[in-house]
């Protein structure tokens, strides 16, 4: 029980790399032990998210500063650097606004194909072909697990859910499962590339595991997303979808937006492939991007001569601020409330404490199991920045096996992941945390059965 207590007290500290902020190692102060408690009740608000009709940001949002606030307490009743508080929290930002810039722009860009009607007329092809529920569960599974490897699971995840919900409309039945099977699809996807996820992008950077070996992984994400996928079926419903009535047809500039949807994506991998420059710069400027298109696409048009509410019937909202406006929100300070709650408690010392208990005394293979399990309530990012961080003597396998573990493990839970985390946000209320919850156990089988494969192929 005590090494269960450790860990995930420990997991929650992932984010501060502790080589540049230095933690306090207060971790048996009562005020430390308080700032644990507060992070725990947040987290179960959002797990009640449902039942308590609370926005999942808010008790985030409220939870981070009621810790940092604790600290600032604690550091002053001990003496400490007030200025080191300041370089941890400037730390968490740094992470934050790299990951708030990336998400930004993929939401912003599906805003954007969702307004031109690509997600419907995507939906009206699908039903055409006469597929019906099931085989569209399994379709949407297949191409999320195709495209994540190139695009990154949060954006392909992003975008599948755009479909699902455009193709399921209000069948629940359909949406849920089909979403965790997105969900479970992109991060399988995701773990066997260096670019397929945020935490195999870490592992890659930190020259853990070279380029190609990731592709070892292939087989364990294969049946970590098979297995869950086949255990589902019998669930989803044998109908069909309701038929389209008329002819839908994408709005003007629609083609011309999902290229440069697929061109930002390419700069995205390229900024950082190339130059060494983090991936949010090349979604940025595939961002200014879209501006520029719109900008000449209502010079072309006649937009800014036009009487703004004529034009918006005629042509459609063009704004490309309207559509950050419309982007989750809550999701992005969810991500906010988290990062910096988790950042908090990583500053008061459960990171060291984590790689002496866990990793030296219960040993790797045990360890990165529960790694994978503790990432689903923490989040995959912060977990694996905690691995990276102690830098555990481990083999070739056991690498492997951790960044397996901590990019799947995320799908036993819709806040373990960012493609999660997203959905919940996309769906309003259809896809919440207990709506994941009920379809864990076939998640779960996934999980341990890529594990077992892993040892087959990569042992």
């Amino acid at each position: 029980m005590r090494y269960i207590l450790l860990l995930l007290a420990a997991l929650m500290s992932g984010l501060v790399n502790a080589s540049d902020v230095a933690s306090l190692g207060l971790t048996s102060a009562p005020l430390s032990i308080a700032c644990i408690a507060v992070f725990v009740v947040a987290y179960t608000a959002v797990i009640f998210e449902e039942k308590l009709h609370l926005r999942k940001s808010k008790p985030m949002l409220l939870s981070a500063g009621i810790i940092w606030v604790l600290i600032a307490i604690l550091v002053e009743n001990s003496g400490g650097d007030r200025h080191s508080i300041e370089q941890a929290v400037m730390f968490d930002l740094e992470e934050y606004a790299a990951l708030l810039l990336f998400l930004l722009v993929a939401m912003t860009y599906v805003k954007a194909l969702e307004e031109r009607g690509v997600f419907q007329a995507l939906r009206a092809w699908l039903v055409l072909q006469g597929f019906s529920f099931r085989a569209l569960f399994w379709v949407t599974g297949a191409l999320a697990f195709c495209i994540s490897p190139i695009a990154d699971n949060l954006t392909t995840a992003l975008v599948m859910g755009a479909v699902i919900v455009a193709v399921g409309q209000k069948r629940k039945d359909f949406v849920v499962p089909a979403m965790v099977n997105v969900v479970v699809a992109a991060n399988a996807g995701g773990a066997f590339s260096p670019f397929g996820d945020i935490t195999t992008l870490m592992v890659w950077q930190a020259d853990k595991i070279q380029f190609f070996d990731f592709f070892s992984l292939f087989l364990p994400s294969l049946v970590n997303w098979i297995v869950p996928a086949v255990l589902m079926t019998p669930f989803i419903p044998n109908a069909h979808p309701e038929p389209v009535s008329g002819h839908v047809r994408m709005s003007q500039g629609a083609i011309a937006m999902c290229g440069l949807f697929l061109i930002t994506i390419a700069l995205a991998v390229t900024f950082e492939q190339m130059f060494a420059l983090p991936p949010f710069l090349g979604m940025m400027t595939g961002l200014s991007l879209l501006m520029f298109y719109t900008w000449i696409f209502r010079l072309r048009t006649g937009g800014y001569s036009e009487h703004q509410e004529v034009y918006v019937r005629k042509y459609g909202e063009l704004d490309t601020f309207a559509k950050i406006a419309h982007a989750e929100w809550d999701t992005l300070f969810f991500f906010f409330g988290v990062m910096f709650a988790v950042g908090g408690l990583s500053y008061l010392g459960y990171l060291q404490l984590m790689s002496a208990t866990m990793y030296g005394d219960v040993g790797p293979f045990i360890t990165n199991v529960l790694v994978g399990i503790a990432s689903a309530i923490i989040d995959n990012i912060p977990v694996m920045f905690a691995i990276l961080d102690m830098s555990p003597e481990m083999s070739h396998f056991h690498w492997l096996l951790v960044t397996l573990t901590a990019g799947v493990g995320g799908s036993l839970l819709s806040v373990g992941s960012a493609a999660g985390v997203a959905l919940m946000g996309q769906s309003r209320g259809t896809y919440t945390f207990m709506a994941h919850l009920r379809w864990s156990w076939a998640v779960a089988f996934g999980y341990f059965a890529s594990i077992g494969v892993h040892m087959l192929v990569n042992g």
